[in-house]
């Protein structure tokens, strides 16, 4: 492995005297690659950890741009952002933060048509979405390309935090079967969410990304962290296999990406 400089043992000193991480452990995050999909409430602080830690390669997907009411819990950007793209605003804070970070920004939506291609570049996706096509599309690609996701989840005060394991097994489908009526699914304009919630949950996702990075610890998979901000609680909750999924199951049955917009009933069917 390359050598770290003086800079660099500087910089990372309170990892490198960390029992199981150390020089080789810190080597191991500046050769890492990691998929971030959204980098709003939750995405922000994963962002600024995973840079500040050193992951060497973060890619970020986002469409969107810099909005005033997005400044109440996205701690990644200011108030001179406003109608920039966030992928962009992100390359430059995280490159700022440190520089031995490659920040490669995605100014477009994780759709079925680019996200096998996206994942497969990537040793792990962390999903900071807010919407439930895309974490069935993430983890539905990251089973069939054998990658590990850590998604999060928010609403109002409460978080949820998981990760799929490389294969599934199980994966967000086994704890979900099918997405939920769009008329069931109320956003954050409607629901609202208090802001350190997604901070709180995002910087949990962030530490569950650096210890599979690192070997460290024992995973997310197979249970599903739920927080419950006004009462200040954690519960952990076991997620079993299911043998009929149809990703991860004993017999599979969807083996190419859904377009969950449509199938949702979020977006209209593309004409043939």
């Amino acid at each position: 492995m390359f050598p770290l400089s003086e800079e660099q043992i500087r910089r990372y000193a309170r990892h490198i005297v960390l029992p199981g991480v150390g020089g080789r452990g810190q080597r191991r995050l500046l050769q890492s690659r990691v998929l971030l999909i959204g980098v709003g409430g939750l995405g922000s602080p994963i962002a600024l950890y995973l840079a500040a830690a050193g992951v060497g390669t973060i890619g970020i997907i986002d469409p969107d741009v810099v909005d005033l009411s997005n400044l109440q819990r996205q701690v990644l950007f200011r108030t001179e952002d406003l109608g920039r793209p966030k992928a962009e605003v992100a390359r430059e804070r995280l490159q700022a933060l440190n520089p031995d970070v490659r920040v490669i920004p995605y100014v477009t939506r994780f759709t079925a048509a680019n996200a096998r291609q996206l994942v497969a570049d990537y040793d792990l996706i962390i999903d900071g979405s807010d919407n439930f096509p895309t974490k069935y599309l993430a983890s539905d690609v990251c089973v069939w390309e054998r990658k590990p996701l850590i998604w999060g989840a928010i609403f109002q005060y409460e978080g949820q935090v998981s990760m799929v394991p490389p294969g599934g097994r199980p994966c967000y489908r086994c704890l979900l079967p099918a997405p939920p009526p769009p008329d069931l699914i109320p956003d954050c304009q409607q629901a609202g969410v208090f802001g350190a919630v997604p901070g709180t949950i995002g910087a949990l996702q962030a530490l569950e990304a650096l210890k599979w990075l690192l070997g460290l610890g024992t995973s997310l998979a197979g249970r599903l962290l739920v927080f419950d901000g006004l009462r200040a609680e954690w519960l952990s909750v076991q997620v079993e296999r299911r043998p009929d999924c149809p990703v991860c199951g004993d017999h599979p049955t969807v083996f190419e990406p859904i377009d969950y917009e449509v199938f949702c009933g979020l977006a209209p069917r593309t004409p043939a």
